[in-house]
C-alpha cells in the first residue's frame, strides 16, 4: 500500500519549502542547468550554468498540499547555450533548498520552460512550475 499524508501535513510541508526559498533577505533563485542532475545539494561539476532566475518577492502559494510558484524575474542575458535539464533553487543567500527537473511548457516538470533549448545572450522565462508533496 502506497503512503497517504493528511491534507493538512503535505500543505505544511510545502509551506515548508515556501518559508525556505523566502528565507532570505530578496526573492530566492533558481539556477538552471544541463546535463545530469547531481545527487540533491551536491556539488555542480560537469554541469553547465544557463541562466539564474529570481523569485519576484514571496516565491508562491500552497493549496492541498501543491506549492504553485509566483512571478519569477526572467534572466534577461543566458549565461550559455544550453539544453536544461535541471534546476537549483536556493534563498537568496544562496542557501540550497531544492533540485527538480525542468521541462518544455505543460511536460509537469518542477520548472518548464519554453523553450528548453537556452541560447546564450537570449531571454529566459519560466512559464510556470509546481511542487507537490506526499500524495497530493
Amino acid at each position: 500500500m502506497a503512503t497517504g499524508f493528511a491534507t493538512t501535513l503535505r500543505t505544511a510541508r510545502a509551506q515548508a519549502i515556501v518559508d525556505a526559498i523566502d528565507a532570505g533577505a530578496a526573492g530566492g533563485t533558481i539556477k538552471i542547468y544541463d546535463g545530469t542532475q547531481p545527487a540533491t545539494g551536491a556539488a555542480i561539476t560537469t554541469q553547465t550554468l544557463g541562466a539564474t532566475l529570481t523569485f519576484s518577492g514571496t516565491c508562491g502559494t500552497v493549496t492541498d498540499g501543491v506549492l504553485t510558484f509566483s512571478a519569477i524575474t526572467e534572466d534577461s542575458s543566458a549565461d550559455a547555450s544550453i539544453t536544461a535539464t535541471w534546476a537549483r533553487i536556493a534563498d537568496s543567500n544562496g542557501t540550497f533548498v531544492l533540485d527538480t527537473n525542468v521541462t518544455a511548457t505543460a511536460g509537469g516538470g518542477g520548472i518548464e520552460l519554453n523553450p528548453v533549448a537556452l541560447t546564450a545572450g537570449g531571454a529566459v522565462a519560466i512559464s510556470g512550475g509546481t511542487i507537490t508533496e506526499g500524495n497530493a
